[in-house]
């Protein structure tokens, strides 16, 4: 109980307007490339709401778990025989971090739609753990998964609308040969997990994940993203 307290006011804080400002003017100061837009243009794609219940429609899903459900503007939304959503603040069914959440969870999921906390480190642990608990023919999605621009992945957070770096989650899960991995040029980019051999494998470099830059993913997003279409995700499921 008095943990979860601690949660919420520290998550309150690095929210909070000072907070962000203080953290962008030194983002500006000391890290940004002055690289600008991708360009990524969002407004005429499906959005989350959508994609993640199609799929749930399509492969007859009967179980749906949600990490990261502020306001439930997700959560609210899907239709599933079995809904569980996970946050610390507010939202879904059950209020713990994803750690604690899965930590002492014994069941299995369709879907898993990951949207917690935008950081690397926590987003790969959530993908670790999500795999441990994905039924045979699931698929596991990821949203923020493709910024526009350096202040969208900044870490730490700088701005209210916040993609974080959950891109370099992406690129990790690319190089492993045993899940399939793809991001959907959609709703500021969702990723695609599913449990199968990878059909287009990312060569490991000498970089490792954590410490790639913000300009490695500008000039060779297509590359370490592997974006598709809307429509061809829905072929490849």
């Amino acid at each position: 109980m008095i943990t979860n307290f601690i949660t919420k006011k520290l998550i309150k804080l690095k929210n909070s307007q000072k907070v962000l400002k203080l953290f962008y003017y030194y983002h500006y100061l000391f890290h940004d490339k002055k690289l600008g837009n991708i360009g990524f243009d969002f407004s005429k794609k499906k959005t989350r709401f959508d994609i993640v219940q199609n799929i749930i429609n399509r492969k007859n899903y009967k179980k749906y778990l949600e990490i990261g459900c502020e306001r439930d503007e997700l959560f609210n939304h899907i239709d599933c025989e079995k809904k569980v959503g996970v946050d610390p603040v507010s939202g879904g069914t059950i209020r713990k971090t994803s750690d604690q959440f899965f930590s002492s969870n014994i069941d299995y999921f369709d879907c898993i739609f990951i949207d917690g906390l935008h950081e690397y480190k926590q987003v790969r642990k959530d993908i670790l753990n999500s795999l441990k608990f994905l039924n045979k023919d699931g698929i596991i999605l990821l949203h923020d998964c493709l910024p526009n621009n350096y202040f969208d992945q900044a870490i730490p957070r700088c701005q209210w609308t916040w993609n974080g770096d959950v891109w370099k989650a992406i690129v990790e899960s690319r190089k492993s040969k045993d899940i399939d991995v793809y991001t959907c040029n959609a709703d500021y980019g969702i990723g695609v997990i599913i449990k199968r051999p990878n059909r287009n494998l990312l060569e490991a470099s000498n970089k490792d994940s954590a410490s790639l830059k913000f300009e490695d993913y500008f000039h060779n997003h297509k590359n370490l993203m592997n974006i598709i279409e809307y429509d061809k995700l829905i072929e490849l499921i």
